[in-house]
């Protein structure tokens, strides 16, 4: 696509806060030049959180009677519950009526949605969900985050040429450096899979090899690629062990006058180093190998966070990220 505006369908009524948050992330984006929001859900609730926030002549509401809750069953929620926010976003951009679907609900649901309503690349055995990770020197993409469980060695082929192709169009990285995630640089090192995979993964231009896990936070490569088993377990340590430092930081410097006086000249230069490492400056994580953009943020993501996922979407679809990815693939 080479328009300067994309239409974003939102499921208003995915994610811990909706849909207050979620609405008030999609008022902050349509503030944002070039971006039209549909949001989809509970009409009458919708309403009462725009009403608090001003009217947006860029945003209108989709009614969808229907909700598809955090603990239900992904598929069969899908299949039952065609009326729900998540499905109708996903119908919204098989119609091409929407660019994309920005969703914080069910990650299952949303991958079901996206598969069943917009459906794969031509090509693609899996879709993967690809995550941004934030590191002291640059972004990594990291995937499968989740997606697929166990896979096989050309599932992570695949992912990573989309992962290149992402952290080329999307993220900007000029030639990108793919490794794959193992227990060893070696190449011999870890499971048959693993072994199978690097093998593959050396006809990409740019596969620099093995990687270990200290070497993500360092930026070792531009893409890690690895099963969603180990790569949800990856994400989810790296969250908790920032989350607990910050908090760690925060306890020490308040415990006594000397550390508050230490925190207080600190302060600028700690917030700085926040806001880089801070997962909501980076959106939501893209399910790639879908036939459209579809953006999935975190089950608990406030406003700012949702707001940043509506402009990695928009990013996303004015890169033409899924052509780029069937020209690859």
């Amino acid at each position: 696509m080479h328009c300067s505006s994309v239409t974003i369908a939102v499921d208003a009524m995915g994610g811990d806060f909706a849909p207050r948050e979620i609405v008030k992330g999609s008022y902050l984006a349509a503030q944002e030049p070039g971006i039209n929001i549909i949001l989809v859900g509970l009409e009458s609730q919708i309403k009462s959180e725009l009403n608090k926030l001003g009217s947006a002549k860029n945003i209108r509401i989709e009614n969808a009677p229907d909700i598809i809750k955090m603990e239900e069953h992904a598929a069969r929620a899908v299949k039952s519950k065609p009326h729900s926010s998540i499905s109708i976003a996903a119908q919204l951009v098989k119609e091409n009526k929407a660019n994309a679907m920005v969703s914080a609900g069910n990650t299952g649901a949303a991958m079901s949605a996206a598969l069943l309503k917009i459906g794969r690349i031509k090509g693609v055995s899996r879709p993967a969900i690809a995550v941004v990770v934030p590191t002291l020197n640059k972004l990594v993409v990291l995937l499968d985050a989740g997606a697929n469980v166990e896979c096989k060695p050309h599932n992570i082929f695949q992912f990573a040429v989309m992962g290149k192709s992402y952290a080329s169009k999307v993220l900007g990285v000029n030639k990108p450096t793919i490794g794959l995630l193992n227990i060893g640089k070696e190449h011999e090192k870890g499971s048959e899979f693993l072994q199978k995979s690097h093998k593959l993964l050396e006809s990409i231009e740019g596969f620099v090899g093995n990687i270990e896990g200290n070497d993500i936070p360092e930026g070792k490569t531009d893409v890690v690629v690895c099963d969603g088993f180990i790569g949800n377990v990856v994400l989810k340590l790296m969250e908790g062990i920032s989350s607990v430092f910050f908090s760690e930081v925060k306890r020490v410097v308040n415990a006594s006058v000397s550390g508050k006086i230490g925190g207080f000249l600190i302060t600028p230069s700690f917030k700085m180093i926040k806001n880089k490492l801070d997962s909501e400056e980076y959106g939501g994580a893209h399910l790639l190998g879908i036939n459209g953009v579809c953006i999935i943020g975190h089950g608990n993501s406030n406003a700012k966070a949702f707001k940043n996922a509506i402009m990695v979407a928009k990013r996303a679809v004015l890169e033409n990220i899924v052509s780029e990815i069937k020209k690859d693939i």
